[in-house]
């Protein structure tokens, strides 16, 4: 009787592992990842209900008093423990103590250095709130950015001032204080860094001073493309700068991880997940100033890492490396970042061996987020029934002509089938809040889909199209809109548009994004018309162009046109120039390329076509 008790419960322990392994095949993974998701959760729900809300800064302090000898950050060779840049910190802290208040803005413009992250947090230490500046962008769109986010002061590092050239007179006039991280002070108006951190103590302020009790309360000002033609303001709050701080500890990674971050720190994946994330894992970063295909591995190597970050293309200029015999040698397990094409993804596993690479979806201001736990190649996250339950998205049918969602006869969105490609919705709740752009209020309304599904509720517009398949894998489509992305970077078409308008022969101008076989994203390209009296200049759009826009945001390719296609309600119709690319012999308009050798835009030829597209020419 025993006997044969025992042998049905072990087939029915059979039946049912293979049951699962047969239609749940992702069970135990997607359990425990939920599980991590879940105790993370609830601590800042805690902070919620208790109002002790423990900050990124307030940990990184707990870090440096538990380990202040170990190594947080590495640097061009130099090891920087956690104990040294706190005191760095303290000092910066020291010298702004009575020149700010709680509650202020200050601008941040620095490459990555580790002064970039003593200044952040000196100023976090004193209750301010940081705005990091794409040092990419100049004159106008810099400018735009201080009064959009009311800083009153900026620190700016040695080797940018002189992108400061042009607007230093107008910070002045509206009262911006500027700092530069220098022994002395480089210019009249502008004051030195350096030497004053020298002289300052480095005993910390009062915890007071940085005390938070609302996890919404602003922290950061993250700057993002958008479609007003100008740079956004994205409000960074404590509680979304925690939750990015989680992302390697979800992925499990641990306190002996060595963490590398070549992107840059004015971006939130380096500084909210690489540099968040190494704190509350008590970790170590290497943080390179730029991204270099050809030392990556090597400094892989030298500094045994573990977990690098990555976007798509950084991956794909490793792929196209010279291949070496030591490409396998390294320690490398996991890296994590998003926008990973399915073709690199299996190059780059073929040459470097079975990394863990693990997608995270999610913009800067966004309230929603997605994670490619289980590793498919494609996919940009996994969801399942229960996920559901706690982040509440929707994909809903999209009309690319119109450029808006699909509405029934009720004014309702329609929700996509399975496997099909709709626009990816999230709803504003509670759990799921949209804190939106600093500055006008229009900036935030335009990223919210009101009466979705109900009257009165409210989503975030993601602007990605989006595909969820059977087995709940989802996968990232294209942008819509007016925003795309090229060299990993999101460029404003609108801000483009207005930049070409700028130039004497240019009446009108269309941007859009174009594929280019073999690279990720979409390269710049512009419908022009020629005023009348006026005749097309290459090299004059080519100086233009490369004064007043950053290298990802110039456009490729010049198409002429007689006239512009429009909607109904004056809107540049984009989408039967997006189709047609950029293939001479299927455009019978005058086709030009942007050829830095030239320093022109030069015609696009047959000849010129080819060699782009076989991947002979570097776009």
């Amino acid at each position: 009787m025993m006997l044969s008790w025992v042998a049905a419960l072990l087939t029915g322990i059979l039946s049912a592992h293979l049951a699962q392994r047969l239609w749940f095949p992702h069970f135990w993974k997607d359990a425990l990842f939920l599980m991590r998701v879940i105790r993370y959760g609830a601590r800042l729900e805690i902070y919620r209900r208790t109002s002790r809300v423990v900050t990124v800064v307030d940990r990184f302090v707990q870090q440096a008093q538990r380990i202040p000898e170990k190594a947080f950050l590495i640097y061009e060779g130099v090891t920087y423990t956690y104990g040294e840049l706190e005191e760095r910190s303290n000092r910066v802290a020291r010298v702004f103590g009575d020149a700010v208040k709680e509650g202020d803005t200050v601008a941040l413009l620095m490459s990555n250095e580790p002064d970039f992250l003593s200044v952040w947090f000196g100023f976090c230490k004193l209750g301010c709130a940081v705005a990091f500046l794409n040092t990419n962008i100049r004159s106008r769109s810099l400018l735009h950015c201080f009064r959009c986010c009311g800083a009153e002061l900026l620190v700016v590092g040695a080797d940018l001032l002189e992108t400061l050239e042009d607007i230093l007179p107008s910070l002045q006039e509206d009262g911006i204080t500027v700092w530069c991280m220098t022994q002395e002070s480089p210019r009249p108006g502008v004051h030195s860094l350096l030497d004053q951190m020298e002289e300052a103590s480095q005993e910390p302020v009062a915890a007071e001073r940085r005390s938070v009790r609302c996890l919404r309360s602003p922290t950061l000002y993250i700057f993002t493309s958008g479609t007003t033609g100008l740079p956004k303001a994205a409000v960074i709050t404590h509680l979304q700068a925690l939750k990015a701080a989680g992302g390697f500890w979800v992925y499990g990674a641990t306190g002996s991880d060595v963490i590398y971050t070549p992107l840059p720190l004015y971006h939130s994946a380096a500084s909210l997940v690489g540099i968040g994330g190494t704190i509350e894992l008590g970790a170590t970063c290497v943080l390179k100033k730029k991204f270099s295909a050809s030392q990556f591995w090597h400094d892989c190597r030298k500094h045994n890492v573990t977990i690098f970050q990555y976007i798509g293309e950084l991956c794909r200029y490793l792929c196209n490396q010279p291949t070496a015999e030591n490409e396998k040698d390294h320690r490398v397990l996991m890296g994590v970042g998003n926008g990973l094409r399915q073709d690199v993804w299996r190059e780059f596993h073929r040459r470097f061996g079975d990394i863990r690479m693990c997608e995270i979806y999610g913009s800067t201001e966004g309230n929603l987020c997605f994670m490619n736990h289980i590793g498919k190649i494609g996919a940009v996250g996994r969801s399942n029934f229960f996920y559901k339950l706690i982040f509440k998205y929707d994909l809903v049918k999209y009309d690319l002509v119109r450029e808006e969602p699909v509405r029934d006869h009720s004014g309702f969105c329609q929700h996509v089938q399975k496997g099909e490609t709709g626009l990816l919705l999230s709803k504003i709740c509670s759990q799921s809040p949209f804190f939106g752009y600093a500055g006008s209020k229009q900036l935030t309304e335009k990223k919210i889909l009101r009466d979705v599904f109900v009257t009165g509720d409210a989503y975030f517009n993601t602007g990605d199209l989006m595909a969820e398949d059977e087995d709940d894998f989802i996968c990232f489509r294209d942008r819509v809109g007016d925003t795309f992305r090229w060299k990993g970077e999101n460029v404003a078409t609108t801000e483009v548009t207005e930049i070409l308008g700028l130039v004497d022969f240019i009446q009108e101008a269309s941007v859009y994004g174009v594929q280019v076989p073999g690279n990720e994203g979409r390269a710049g390209m512009a419908a022009v018309i020629v005023r009348p009296e006026c005749t097309f200049d290459g090299k004059k759009l080519f100086s233009h162009v490369l004064r007043e826009l950053p290298s990802y945001a110039r456009p490729l390719f010049i198409r002429l046109q007689e006239s512009l296609e429009m909607t109904s309600t004056f809107k540049q119709q984009k989408f039967a120039l997006v189709e047609s690319g950029f293939d001479p012999c299927s455009i019978s308009q005058p086709l030009f390329f942007l050829d830095c050798s030239e320093k022109s835009y030069v015609p696009l030829t047959s000849s010129v076509y080819d060699s782009i597209v076989s991947g002979q020419r570097n776009v």
